[in-house]
């Protein structure tokens, strides 16, 4: 079976995808219920840190998928 990416994009495309899901990891937490406030969501680790990491991932991902490796 022959695929239009090499190896190594195949690779990078994992890596990148590994990257988005531990910062929507960051992002998962307790919800505010209706009669009790939790603070918690709008944690640093919620509202900045984890999307910045997914973003980080997204953009990663892009850049695997159009990297060409230099012909021999």
């Amino acid at each position: 079976m022959k695929f239009n990416l090499p190896k190594l994009n195949a690779i990078l495309i994992a890596i990148s995808l590994v990257i988005v899901v531990i910062g929507f990891a960051l992002m998962v937490g307790e919800p505010s219920g209706a009669t009790e406030f939790n603070p918690d969501i709008f944690s640093v680790r919620r509202i900045t840190v984890g999307p910045m990491i997914s973003l980080f991932g997204f953009m990663v991902m892009i850049v695997a998928i159009l990297y060409k490796p230099r012909k021999k």
